[in-house]
Order: structure tokens, then sequence, then C-alpha cells
């Protein structure tokens, strides 16, 4: 909740208590009629179909993660000075909240919290959301004009250029799950994981093998094996009595 939403532009405490993805009245029936897109110059959300007469006008796409409002942080940054608020990364772009999310229990630890908040965040960020930097500079200074910047030109991305909806990754956080060990490992470490390696690749071809052949024998195998015979004939074959060369 905002201390004092007079001190605030028009735009920016609209967009900061508009409900989006709401049902767009006017096209009710339309497919994808969600309100996902607001108005600078207007200070109202409004849906895809209802841009003909905002075309001139500065648009700011809102999208939806976590059940939760957030906007590209370079749309943000032409808008107002983000500093200190913790950015997370989806699919290849980097967002901010716009709001504080509630939270089922407050951080008990040493690390970064929210100065608003106390929700936990990552080194060297101090505010999780737009709004709690902003609740944070009207209740420590009183004013934001410093803190906004003139913007004459925002608009929507181009065609498939959306984000997909999903889940978030802490911008800090740049390791994907699984990647190899660091190069402080012990190289004995490195030496029994390359030979645990390969004798899991052997093992694995080797039961492969085993299992395509034996898939592969019933209908493969001759009625009688030419070289089984002559095997059988060499080991059932009895030493009779020495036979002499002639003299003479």
């Amino acid at each position: 909740m905002m201390v004092s939403s007079n001190l605030l532009p028009r735009w920016l405490e609209s967009l900061l208590r508009e409900k989006f993805f709401n049902a767009c009245v006017i096209h009710e029936y339309a497919k994808k009629n969600e309100k996902n897109i607001f108005c600078l110059d207007c200070c109202t959300s409004i849906c895809p179909h209802c841009l003909s007469p905002h075309r001139s006008h500065r648009l700011l796409q809102i999208r939806r993660y976590v059940y939760h409002d957030v906007i590209r942080l370079d749309d943000a940054e032409k808008l107002m000075d983000c500093a200190s608020v913790q950015a997370y990364t989806t699919n290849s772009a980097k967002v901010v909240f716009l709001n504080q999310r509630p939270q089922t229990r407050q951080f008990r630890g040493s690390g970064n919290i929210c100065s608003t908040c106390d929700r936990s965040l990552q080194d060297p960020y101090h505010f999780c959301s737009l709004s709690c930097k902003i609740d944070y500079l009207l209740r420590t200074e009183g004013k934001l004009s410093k803190y906004l910047f003139e913007c004459e030109y925002l608009t929507l991305p181009e065609p498939g250029c959306e984000l997909e909806d999903g889940l978030l990754t802490p911008d800090s956080v740049l390791e994907p799950a699984g990647s190899m060990r660091t190069s402080s490992s012990s190289s004995a470490g490195e030496g029994a994981g390359c030979r645990t390696l390969a004798c899991t690749a052997t093992t694995e071809f080797v039961r492969k093998k085993r299992s395509s052949v034996s898939v592969c024998r019933p209908a493969c195998r001759p009625i009688c094996s030419p070289v089984s015979e002559i095997s059988a004939g060499i080991m059932n074959r009895r030493k009779g009595t020495p036979q002499r060369s002639p003299l003479y």
C-alpha cells in the first residue's frame, strides 16, 4: 500500500492500482481479450482488440508470472530508476514485479531482505518490486521527482517476441541445474568421475547390445547352424587305431 498516492504521477498511480488480465467488457466474446496492455496517456488498461485508437500513445506490455504482474526491465528503466530492484530472468528476458507479493511467513536469517516487505532477496538487491521501492522513497524522501524519467515514446514489442508464462529464476542464479563441476574439484575426483562415466557408458552399451541380440535371436537364428555341426562333429569324434603309412 502506497504511503501517499497524491505524490505519484497519475500514470504511475494507475499502473500500480490497475487490475490486469481481466476480460475486456467491450470485446467480451472475442478471443484473447485479456487486458494486458497499459496506456500511459489514458492511464487505463486495454486488450489487444482496443489498440486502434491508442496506436500513437505510450503503451506498456504487462505480463504475468506466478500469478503476479511483471514488466520488462528494459521498459521499466525508461520510466523510472530501477536500481536495487531485484530482476528475474525468464525466457532470456529480465522482468521486474510491479507490486509486492504476499508471503506466508516472514524471512528469518542473515541474508538480504526487501526494505519494505522483508522478503528474502539476492545480493545486492534491496527491493522485490517497483512498488516496494516507491513506497520506501516516499517514506524516506517524500518525493519521487528525481527517480522518474520523461519517456515520450514507448511501444509494444514486435509480434513473436512475447514471453510465455512460466516460472521465474532469480537473475543472480545463472548456472543451470546439472552443470559441470567447477575447476576447484580435485583431480582425483575428476578422474573417478570420468572412470565412472566410462564404466557406465560401457555397461549401458553392453546392456543395449545384449538386449538387441536377445530380441533378434528368435527371428534370426538359423534352424541348423553349419558351424555348430562342425564343432559337434569334432568334439564327438573318437580316437581310433592309428594308421601307419605303407612302407615301400
